[in-house]
């Protein structure tokens, strides 16, 4: 009988940007509309600055994916090129600096000197970036993939808000988006907790607490300063 289990970390990448982007979506647009609705301003300013945050966010949280997972990228792709370079110029030196990896992780002196040497004949760059650096095809850093998931996301948790505020005009329209909101949030926050493998009340919690906070200050400071904010 074979023994299969299900591990999760190839998501972490694309579901890491992606519950960021719907998270913020969702925070960010809600907290607009809410700050903008306590100014007492009219339904068509604030269903625009609702708009306007669901596509400057989503523009904005795509480049700042991107670049900031780029900059991981070359950090990345830097350590591998010093690695080629220590391999080219003292193959034997690396393999007895991956043997000691080995021993400090519990294996005989004699059976980490054997093992790295079979990985280093068969892929010596790639056992020192699994074993020395931690670079491994699953956690790799993926920029485009991290800019569109977000983006994608931000723009599906953006329009929930969006559209209860276009739904509800009115005395009621703050309340409803603050409550829908943190429905939104709190599916969020079990769902990428149940596809991370995480405990879903602790994910529920964590991200409807901070979506509670951003909503509070945002109304505050809507209706101290009676503008749009």
């Amino acid at each position: 009988m074979t023994h299969e289990e299900h591990h999760r970390s190839h998501r972490a990448g694309w579901l890491r940007a992606a519950v960021l982007g719907a998270n913020d979506g969702i925070v960010s647009t809600a907290s607009l509309i809410i700050g903008v609705a306590s100014a007492n301003t009219s339904q068509e300013n604030i269903l625009l600055a609702g708009v306007a945050s669901l596509v400057a966010g989503a523009m904005s949280i795509a480049a700042g994916e991107y670049v900031s997972v780029s900059s991981q990228a070359d950090i990345e792709s830097a350590d591998l090129k010093l690695e080629k370079k220590s391999l080219d110029t003292d193959f034997h030196a690396e393999q007895e600096e991956l043997a000691d990896i080995y021993v400090d992780r519990g294996v005989e002196p004699a059976l980490a000197t054997e093992v790295a040497k079979q990985l280093m004949a068969r892929d010596a760059l790639g056992a020192h970036a699994r074993d020395e650096i931690g670079i491994s095809d699953v956690v790799s850093a993926q920029p485009v993939q991290a800019a569109v998931s977000s983006a994608f996301t931000f723009v599906v948790g953006a329009a929930l808000p969006l559209l209860i505020a276009w739904a509800i005009p009115g005395e009621h329209q703050i309340l409803s988006v603050a409550i829908a909101s943190l429905v939104f949030l709190g599916v969020l926050g079990g769902l990428a907790a149940r596809v991370g493998g995480a405990p879903v009340v602790k994910g529920v919690t964590r991200v409807t607490f901070w979506g509670v906070f951003a909503m509070v200050v945002t109304a505050a400071a809507g209706h101290l300063f009676g503008v749009a904010v």
